[in-house]
């Protein structure tokens, strides 16, 4: 009996070519195991390409509802974005993906999975750390970092590859734009997009929306509702987080909403430039950001917002089965205890517009805040105040002008 390997499969070429290319060099029976992280009509077909390849078995998953509460909440609640804009939308997938590889692997009794990640991305720290916290004992495959045995370094040679082998897929010898899709964003690499010094071609690029000038002259108007730190309803229908963001992407596509182009450190330590695409993210991590100012108080979040910035580093690094990614999460949490409350906003041409924000946990005081004076306030304390808060400075003055006399 043959050995089995799982491959993480997408109904690409690489993975398409990798299924006889693994029979042929390993003797490895395939098992396929495409995991819907809510990728849409990418699945479509992909039964019959996988067999017609040479795989013994296909498995989809859908794992789009563990996806959003599992991996996306954290990141939401953590305000997790890497280097200022990324919003983490293929780093939080990884995790989730492996570990569904994992379980596909330990039902089936195979040896190894195999990942069709190349040598200069992220995507191979992140399947390959996930796997080896959540299954130390299996073997990884990595095509594109054995050129020993892996040698077909082009589209083309994948496609005579296959056809040799007697596929004969639809794919085209064109080059096209490098994309990732799932519920919470689509990436877009390659092309012009591979010199920083070209804008990007909008026209052909996007998949989820519009740019702000071809959005609608009119607002769109949306109220949310939040129960310690996760999305209840949207305007007035309540929802799971699934579907809140599936409408949040129809909402902010339409309005130009989440559009960023950055070019962004990869892990293995090169810049790659990439469009990413997160409409409904995008307003989602805003409408929860809008909530929490009003409850959290100062230095919770200060230290909030450092932890935050950790989190997602650890998630872009591939670290979620980690300690140190509980034990942050586990701080978050705790903060999370009473960001309940409702958010008003406006969508317009790409702008997020506050329309109001309540909370029954609120820590704004309209006696406090008001320019009149209310009970809890007596301006004459701020004196002393500022008298002790500054008295570090005053008295390195007084040295200084000591030491030049």
């Amino acid at each position: 009996m043959n050995e089995k390997v799982v491959l993480a499969y997408s109904g690409g070429l690489d993975t398409t070519a990798i299924i006889p290319w693994l029979k042929e060099n390993f003797g490895y029976d395939v098992i396929c195991a495409c995991v819907d992280c809510g990728q849409g009509n990418e699945l479509d077909g992909l039964e019959e390409r996988a067999k017609a390849s040479g795989a013994e078995k296909l498995y989809i998953l859908d794992v789009t509802d563990e996806f959003c509460d599992d991996f996306i909440m954290p990141c939401v609640k953590a305000g997790a974005v890497y280097e200022h804009k990324y919003l983490l939308g293929t780093s939080m997938a990884r995790p989730v993906i492996a570990k569904a590889l994992v379980e596909v692997a330990r039902k089936e009794g195979a040896t190894a999975i195999c990942h069709g990640a190349t040598g200069k991305g992220n995507d191979q720290i992140r399947f390959e750390l996930g796997i080896k916290a959540l299954a130390p004992d299996l073997k990884i495959i990595a095509p594109w970092r054995m050129p020993e045995v892996w040698n077909m370094n082009s589209r083309e040679e994948e496609i005579e590859y296959c056809k040799a082998h007697g596929i004969d897929l639809p794919f085209s010898m064109g080059k096209g734009y490098s994309r990732d899709r799932n519920l919470w964003h689509i990436s877009h690499e390659g092309l012009e997009l591979e010199e920083p010094e070209n804008a990007p071609n909008y026209d052909e690029l996007l998949v989820l929306g519009v740019t702000p000038q071809q959005a609608p002259d009119e607002e769109t108007e949306v109220t949310m509702t939040f129960e310690a730190g996760v999305p209840k309803t949207l305007n007035g229908k309540e929802m799971k987080v699934s579907e809140i963001i599936t409408e949040l992407n129809e909402l902010g596509g339409k309005n130009g909403i989440g559009i960023v182009d950055i070019v962004e450190n990869r892990v293995v330590g090169m810049k790659s430039r990439g469009v990413y695409e997160t409409p409904g993210g995008t307003i989602l991590m805003e409408a929860h950001d809008q909530l929490e100012e009003l409850i959290l108080d100062r230095e919770t979040m200060e230290m909030k917002k450092k932890l935050g910035s950790q989190f997602a580093q650890i998630v872009y690094e591939g670290k979620w089965f980690t300690p140190l990614r509980e034990a942050i999460q586990a701080f978050v949490d705790s903060t999370q205890q009473y960001v309940t409350g409702e958010v008003k906003f406006k969508l317009y041409k790409g702008n997020i517009i506050k329309a109001g924000t309540s909370s029954p946990y609120s820590l704004y005081n309209e006696s406090l805040a008001s320019f009149t004076t209310g009970d809890l306030y007596d301006h004459q304390d701020a004196s002393g105040f500022i008298t002790l808060f500054g008295l570090p400075l005053k008295v390195r003055a007084m040295k200084m002008a000591e030491a030049e006399k």
